[in-house]
């Protein structure tokens, strides 16, 4: 081996060959070989290959990966010539290992011996620490439990005395607590020169009281399961009772004497002692159910002579004014600001529920939703009552607890809206409904009432919708938290209507099975179809305008949102209104052509005149052509449709009239002409043969006028007639399409491309 590593030369000295500088180096690698992922512990040989196989070919995988083993094999041969010489020289150096071994031993041990006996002295002493520290902590939660029974037994001593002398408490009883306490009967010596004074002292004690009981519920709850308190807690029960029904009395003593500085004494006690429900409770008792009886009692009485005995609104009235002449002042004091007394709530917890009460009590009917005019009143009533009372909560936040509390909501949930929506549903669309089930149309005379409602409609039925509009947003009628519903009730009445007229066209046309109401329009003539079209024009600009502008007027109060949005579902309302409108004009429109047509059959009776006859040339018009548009000049002319018809309407009807005539006019000319010249034309092939045969000429009769030009020269005629009778009417014969086809198939040749009549 050592020959090997003399033989081997050194990489420093190594000649370099050309191909050292001018090509790769042994260690170079392609750019996918990364050799320093075989050192990763995650390293996987199969899915290494398998990836790189997809744009590597596997000979030059292997071919790279033999370099690279190549490589390492070389480093490795560098690694031990390097470091031969001390690797072979190490065993010659390790002499006596055994005997340094053994001379340092002893040493060790007996430092080990010397550790291990330090290591348990102090393992001792932290045990003693750690106990000294527990009997510490032990004695300090001991104390802490002893001085809050102290604590506890002291104020629960100091709440008895103070008792004690609650009755007739002196005046200085100010003074920081004592050893002892005067006796009674100094007690009762001491006067005071005032009464007033008196209650004021004895709600000042009061509140003293209940501040020391704040206190002991404080040491109660950290002292539970303890012997000592469970054995107090016969005595605290005692004080709390002695200490609700003073509070109590002194209470209702500064209510009846409206004495200012004693409820707020006593207001702060309630608070002190979380107890706020039981003088929200006796002020309701004491002040607002004696009221409130006696107004209820008083409506009873008037109720058995012959008046309404639900309504509430003239009680509301006297309630208001109950409460802004008794029960401001309390109610002032417990709104005051950073006074601490915000957490009661005589509005709701004394005012209202025994508002509520008293009504659920004595006239329930007043939440029945059976009577629509009533109960709408007193639900308004009732908003107005609850917003006087908001009217006193101080702030906002103040608003939404008052709002939220469960007697509130209860007020508001016996106000059934849903039930009051569906009978005032039953009644707007049941009217319409019946309206529009009538088998025929309705006409509205000068004495009616919808005639008087709305003058500008003729038929009851577009009355009665326009009036069931209306009836959604009256007053009388409309719930505000209900707006939406009834919203979508008008929408749901436009569309009745719309359905309504549209399946009655459908229903003529034979292309639905007859709806109940929808039969009119099978009879209906066109002086109805106008009158219907009148009234959808007229709904679509009411919608549109003075009714939308009335809605708008009682949602001012809501967001521009909601406005847009309520204002585009009215605007797509009188859209599907006006959707119906052509569907009429055309209903108008195929009544006169099919009027029109029965003249028309008279075109084919030219073909009768002129064939196999020997007639000459026509010179004139037929008979027929000055009844064809006798019927849209008719209709025209009439007074109902210059007076209940627009300018455009009478103008779209005209146009699309006589160009469906024309139509028709066409259709019949192009027939009687296809069928002429295609009897024409048989008919000279037959003579031509039979010439032939004959051997006779054929120029004879050449020279004369066939029958197909007679035939042509009298639809001509007609043609020209019917468009002066076209002109006659107000239009261009020239600018309507159908017209300039009939003039081509019937013109001579040198008088296709100009018409002129």
């Amino acid at each position: 081996m050592s020959d090997l590593v003399a033989t081997l030369p050194s990489p420093s000295s190594a000649p370099r060959s050309a191909s050292d500088f001018f090509s790769d180096p042994y260690d170079s690698h392609p750019l996918w070989f990364k050799p320093s992922l075989f050192l990763s512990p995650i390293f996987d040989s199969e899915s290494y290959i398998s990836e790189l196989r997809t744009f590597v070919p596997f000979d030059t995988l292997r071919s790279e990966l033999r370099s690279h083993l190549a490589s390492l094999n070389r480093e490795l041969v560098d690694l031990i010539n390097r470091d031969y010489a001390d690797f072979v020289s190490l065993s010659t150096k390790l002499v006596d290992i055994d005997e340094a071994v053994v001379r340092m031993r002893a040493p060790l041990l007996g430092l080990r011996e010397k550790i291990t006996a330090f290591r348990g002295s102090v393992e001792a002493a932290l045990f003693a620490l750690r106990s000294g520290l527990q009997q510490r902590s032990d004695a300090a939660s001991a104390r802490e439990v002893l001085e809050l029974l102290l604590d506890t037994f002291h104020v629960v001593s100091k709440v008895e005395k103070l008792i004690k002398v609650l009755p007739s408490a002196p005046s200085d009883w100010q003074k920081e607590d004592g050893v002892s306490v005067r006796s009674s009967m100094n007690v009762e010596n001491s006067t005071q020169q005032d009464g007033t004074t008196m209650r004021e002292t004895q709600s000042m004690l009061l509140e003293r009281i209940a501040s020391e009981m704040n206190r002991l519920k404080f040491y109660m709850a950290h002292a539970q399961n303890l012997p000592f308190v469970e054995n107090m807690e016969k005595r605290i029960q005692s004080a709390n009772v002695l200490l609700d029904a003073s509070l109590g009395h002194s209470f209702i003593d500064g209510l009846n004497n409206s004495d200012t500085s004693v409820l707020y004494n006593c207001l702060r006690a309630y608070a002190a002692i979380d107890n706020t429900r039981n003088a929200e409770e006796i002020f309701r008792t004491t002040i607002v159910a004696p009221f409130i009886h006696k107004i209820i009692a008083l409506e009873t009485s008037t109720d058995a002579a012959g008046t309404s005995g639900d309504e509430l609104e003239n009680d509301y009235k006297q309630i208001k004014h109950f409460i802004a002449k008794d029960c401001k002042m309390l109610l002032g004091i417990s709104s005051t600001d950073k006074s601490g007394l915000h957490v009661f709530d005589f509005l709701a917890n004394s005012i209202l529920k025994e508002v509520l009460s008293a009504i659920q009590r004595v006239k329930p009917g007043a939440f029945s939703p059976g009577r629509p005019t009533e109960f709408l009143k007193n639900y308004k009533a009732s908003l107005d009552f609850l917003a006087y009372l908001e009217g006193y909560c101080p702030s906002r936040s103040a608003v939404t607890k008052f709002r939220t509390e469960a007697v509130y909501i209860e007020f508001i949930k016996q106000w059934n809206v849903g039930v009051y929506f569906s009978l005032r549903f039953q009644e707007i669309a049941g009217a319409l409904d019946s309206a529009l089930t009538s088998p025929s149309l309705v006409f509205i005379q000068d004495s009616d009432l919808d005639k008087r409602s709305s003058p500008d409609l003729m038929l009851r039925q577009s009355a009665t919708l326009l009036e069931s509009l209306r009836s959604c947003w009256k007053e009388d009628v409309l719930v505000f938290s209900a707006a939406d519903k009834f919203l979508r009730l008008a929408l749901q009445l436009l569309s009745r209507y719309c359905i309504w007229v549209s399946s009655s066209l459908h229903t003529r046309r034979g292309n639905a099975s007859p709806s109940p109401g929808c039969d009119w329009a099978v009879s209906a003539t066109t002086e109805d179809f106008v009158y219907v079209i009148h009234d959808v024009n007229y709904l679509v600009s009411e919608v549109c305008g003075a009714y939308l502008g009335h809605l708008s007027h009682h949602l001012s109060l809501c967001s521009t949102e909601v406005v847009d949005v309520v204002r585009m579902s009215m605007l797509q309302g009188g859209d599907k209104l006006k959707e119906v409108l052509p569907l009429l004009t055309n209903a108008i429109i195929e009544i006169i052509v099919d009027k029109s047509v029965e003249d028309l059959r008279q075109v084919r009776g030219i073909t009768t005149t002129y064939r196999m006859t020997n007639k000459p040339p026509p010179v004139r018009h037929s008979p027929y052509v000055v009844g064809i548009l006798r019927h849209v000049k008719a209709f025209m002319e009439g007074d109902k449709v210059t007076h209940y018809l627009t300018q455009e309407t009478r103008e779209e009807i005209l146009l699309r009239t006589v160009t469906d005539i024309t139509r028709r006019y066409y259709e019949s000319a192009d027939e009687v002409v296809s069928l002429a010249r295609r009897t024409e034309s048989s008919l000279q092939q037959f003579r031509r043969k039979a010439q032939k045969r004959a051997g006779a000429a054929s120029g004879a009769s050449d020279d004369n006028v066939s029958e197909t030009d007679k035939m042509c020269m009298q639809l001509f005629l007609d043609t020209q007639e019917y468009g002066r009778n076209i002109a006659a009417l107000g239009l261009k014969p020239a600018e309507i399409p159908v017209y300039c086809s009939l003039w081509q198939c019937v013109a001579p040749a040198d008088r296709q491309k100009t018409i002129s009549v």
